[in-house]
């Protein structure tokens, strides 16, 4: 596994992140915490363009978890069965809504344990929307974030979970904020999978990836 970056080197790192992009923002579309918090469950395993193709239509009709249920499952289905394990996905946010209206009086709750306690909601789910509505340092890794934070050194870790605690303990908190979505533009298209940009990286001298490109 790649060796962490020591504290300088990251901040130096962050700093032209921030030169570069100064204030970072999330590609899902949303217009409140509960869309917000729909359209990340419904990115699982599709990508930002897809769902925002899909959530253009939904969201002036289902922008609460009242009208979401009033759409129900199978008109739910209709707008979003363009997107990956759709109905699966259907199932989960009207039961989400259903719960939202029942526990929470129809507000999307703002801790991690009571987000992650919604069908269809995990740790990188909550940590999005703790992260992008409440302004919450939390650090959301996804394929983007483990990719970049194990090539780089910036974060290196087994699995997700390592990554987001290497995340919280070594990026000096001052870019904590925005972190996560300077790793995961960075990822998606500096950083790529098979052909990473290394030419076009604005970190390649600090990177510690062997195999960079030309």
């Amino acid at each position: 596994m790649t060796a962490q970056l020591a504290y300088a080197q990251m901040q130096e790192i962050f700093r032209r992140f921030a030169a570069v992009e100064p204030h970072p923002k999330g590609e899902l579309e949303h217009t409140n915490a509960f869309t917000l918090l729909v359209a990340v469950a419904l990115s699982a395993q599709a990508t930002d363009v897809g769902v925002n193709k899909a959530t253009r239509a939904l969201w002036p009709l289902a922008d609460t978890p009242a009208k979401m249920l009033a759409l129900g499952e199978e008109g739910l289905i209709e707008h979003i069965k363009s997107i990956g394990l759709y109905r699966n996905k259907a199932k989960n946010v009207i039961k989400l809504s259903q719960i939202l209206v029942e526990n929470y009086g129809g507000e999307v709750p703002s801790s991690r344990a009571a987000l992650t306690s919604l069908p269809g909601v995990g740790r990188k789910t909550a940590n999005v929307v703790l992260n992008m509505w409440w302004g919450h340092p939390a650090q959301a890794v996804d394929t983007h974030i483990f990719r970049v934070g194990n090539r780089t050194g910036l974060c290196p870790g087994r699995d997700v979970e390592a990554v987001e605690r290497a995340i919280e303990d070594n990026v000096p908190v001052e870019w904590q904020r925005h972190a996560h979505h300077w790793l995961i533009l960075h990822g998606r298209y500096i950083c790529t999978a098979r052909k990473p940009r290394c030419a076009d990286c604005l970190i390649r001298d600090l990177c510690r990836f062997e195999e960079k490109t030309a």
